[in-house]
């Protein structure tokens, strides 16, 4: 009996230290969580104003507008990102990590073209331009604070344009991105945004491994077959 009762406050004495350091530890991941949210939003910001100012400066000395619509298209990920909504399933897988970052920050190091001659009319690019934004504005107005950086579940969302495809801002910028390379055929421009959209594309795959662990996907994904472009893909 005296064995039993010196043994009880010890192990309750070790349940608590043990459940202290858990607690300790889950604070920790938390911290350092917080960190690197700080240090993506203040990333984006800086390559989003750095090319801002880069496409300004050309509209200026050109006149030329294409540009400023990618820059638009480009300001809506900046404040989506700065009010998104807390996730409840994150990959945070390194395969999710490397797609994210060629997917988001590859946009904003584009360049205008200085000495190379666009591939068609500015008028057309333009309306290429303009249709490519209106798809992402509408993408995002139907996905509202639901939106992220990292394939995540913040909600699902099937409503507005995501009746028709399952990633329609994707589908914008994809269309916007062939608007700025037919006014800027630069090889850096068709590298950089090449290697953006194909982990665009494959980050579409992915992000539908994260949100198939909620059945109301899985029927989202039944009604709605297609990825990007309807038909198609």
């Amino acid at each position: 009996m005296k064995r039993l009762a010196l043994a009880l406050p010890v192990a309750l004495t070790r349940e608590v230290s043990l459940r202290t350091f858990g607690i300790e530890q889950s604070r920790r991941i938390i911290r350092r969580r917080d960190w690197g949210e700080l240090a993506a939003k203040a990333t984006i910001v800086t390559l989003f104003s750095m090319m801002a100012l880069r496409l300004a400066n050309d509209f200026a000395a050109t006149g030329h507008a294409t540009g400023l619509l990618l820059v638009a298209s480009e300001a809506l990920v900046v404040v989506l990102t700065m009010f998104r909504r807390s996730a409840g399933i994150v990959d945070r897988s390194t395969r999710a990590r490397v797609l994210t970052m060629f997917a988001t920050f590859g946009p904003p190091l584009v360049r205008p073209a200085v000495a190379v001659a666009p591939l068609a009319m500015e008028a057309v690019t333009i309306l290429i331009s303009a249709v490519g934004l209106m798809i992402v504005i509408l993408g995002k107005l139907s996905l509202g604070r639901s939106f992220g950086l990292t394939p995540a579940n913040r909600g699902i969302v099937c409503s507005g344009v995501y009746r028709f495809v399952r990633h329609p801002i994707y589908l914008g910028y994809l269309v916007s991105h062939v608007g700025f390379l037919l006014a800027n055929p630069t090889a850096w421009n068709v590298s950089v945004l090449l290697a953006a959209d194909l982990a665009l594309v494959i980050r579409a795959r992915v992000e539908e491994e994260t949100l198939a662990r909620d059945t109301a996907y899985l029927h989202y994904m039944q009604r709605v077959r297609f990825r990007l472009v309807p038909g198609v893909f």
